[in-house]
């Protein structure tokens, strides 16, 4: 499969957004959150399709030189594709567009493939949020230098 092609959408997608995220996680984003969050200050949201079909998103917020990665989902269907690399990849060089010289993400400790990602891509862990989650799990907080 070749890597899908990116784009930027704003609030007026907030409702492709919510229904992505809903086929991602088990505790999806509303639209009304998206909407709200895509119309702040230094929020960029990106869709990846292939061949007109969505295969994930991600959201970013840029303040003060420093990212975090609100959200990243990838569709079940495109898992182990390369797509959560590719959009991971994407939403770094739109940070760095941004300015920011470090990014930020919370993952679930649960979340052992994305975990495994983020790794392999260079982020550290930094800190835990324990209870975090719904569920009970903690948050793994990581970062990577973007410089």
């Amino acid at each position: 499969m070749s890597l899908p092609e990116i784009f930027e959408a704003g609030p007026e997608a907030a409702d492709l957004y919510a229904a992505l995220h809903a086929q991602c996680f088990p505790d999806p984003w509303s639209e009304a959150d998206f909407a709200r969050l895509l119309a702040s200050s230094g929020v960029q949201g990106l869709i990846a399709r292939a061949q007109d079909d969505p295969q994930g998103l991600s959201l970013i917020r840029s303040v003060a030189g420093e990212c975090e990665l609100l959200t990243i989902g990838v569709l079940p269907v495109a898992r182990r594709t390369g797509v959560g690399a590719f959009l991971l990849a994407q939403s770094e060089i739109a940070a760095r567009r941004a300015g920011s010289k470090r990014l930020f993400l919370e993952v679930s400790e649960r979340n052992l493939a994305a975990s495994g990602l983020y790794e392999r891509e260079g982020y550290r862990q930094i800190g835990l949020r324990k209870g975090y989650y719904r569920d009970g799990a903690a948050a793994r907080v990581l970062a990577r230098d973007l410089v």
